[in-house]
């Protein structure tokens, strides 16, 4: 599982070890943290690495007890009656069988009569299903939750039940050389602009303007619009070359790919008389302008980004 998560993620050793450590002993895990911080990847890389199957559960109102265990087909019903040929397992009793790892997202978003369900299979391992018997759960079975403790819109409280049957991991923004070889990772590009997108992007989450940031998936978009543009821009002026530098070109790019990549992520605060478009372009142009190394193309022979090391995770708030 050590192997398979460090192959998939950069840094995060001490959640990786953690998180395998919990699951080897077969404790079900509850991750917080702020959307981007790669919760899913690793997880999933996890899973794999322990050689189990993934079931992932959408957290939301709408997710009924009957929708998370499963249901009896009325129209099979009406034929057959109460047979177990006309059970149809949900998500919970699926991983409970094939002994899968259950990955519920967006916890805090599932009702608390959902959450009920879950605690009984969390301690006991067995479930009873009414007309249907009893299931009990194979020993590789294991459940993991995310949750974001800072979202309070449509959201509820996590009660102590919960987190008693469960082994907490809390994931912070990774630091900046981090973020850094993640879009490197993701989206291949000049060094000078993955930096000043990382820049700006971190720039979001402590801006006075700004209630909420951009995680990570922000200067990835950004990285990969820019350059877009860069190409599409630079074969129409390839025939008729007018006086716009490659440094003017560049800023004027990323502003563009700031405003589509950033804009809709952000969350500007209630009080703040300005536009989110006005605050991500002056984020961008502060980015590039604190970079100091020129438009990727004088970076070209450059030396090569800093490697990425490993941090411990920072802690956010419970709510």
């Amino acid at each position: 599982m050590v192997a398979a998560a460090r192959a998939a993620m950069v840094g995060r050793s001490q959640a990786i070890e953690v998180l395998a450590a919990a699951m080897a002993v077969g404790g079900s895990v509850l991750l917080e943290g702020p959307p981007g911080t790669g919760k899913t990847t690793l997880l999933r890389a996890l899973a794999e690495g322990a050689g189990i199957g993934l079931v992932v559960v959408e957290g939301n109102a709408e997710l009924s007890p009957g929708r998370l265990v499963g249901y009896h087909d009325p129209s099979r019903i009406l034929a057959e009656g109460y047979q177990d040929d006309a059970f149809v397992p949900g998500p919970l009793l699926e991983a409970m069988v094939g002994g899968h790892l259950l990955y519920i997202e967006e916890l805090n978003r599932v009702p608390e009569e959902t959450l009920n369900v879950l605690l009984g299979a969390l301690s006991e391992r067995r479930l009873h299903v009414a007309r249907y018997g009893e299931v009990v759960a194979a020993p590789t079975f294991r459940m993991a939750a995310a949750m974001n403790p800072f979202d309070a819109v449509g959201t509820g409280r996590i009660t102590p039940a919960l987190y008693d049957r469960t082994c907490r991991v809390a994931l912070g923004y990774q630091d900046e050389a981090e973020e850094i070889a993640v879009v490197s990772m993701r989206s291949p590009a000049p060094d000078p602009l993955v930096r000043a997108a990382v820049r700006a992007v971190r720039a979001t989450r402590c801006h006075p303007d700004l209630r909420q940031g951009a995680s990570v998936r922000g200067a990835i978009d950004l990285v990969r619009l820019a350059e877009a543009l860069s190409e599409l821009r630079r074969g129409g002026e390839a025939s008729s070359p007018g006086t716009v530098t490659p440094l003017e070109r560049w800023v004027a790019d990323g502003a563009d790919a700031a405003l589509a990549a950033l804009s809709g992520r952000v969350v500007r605060r209630e009080a703040c008389s300005r536009s989110v478009e006005e605050i991500v372009d002056e984020i961008w142009r502060a980015a590039v302008a604190a970079q100091g190394d020129g438009p990727p193309e004088k970076k070209a022979e450059g030396p090569a980004p800093a490697p990425a090391r490993t941090i411990h995770a920072a802690d956010p708030r419970r709510r």
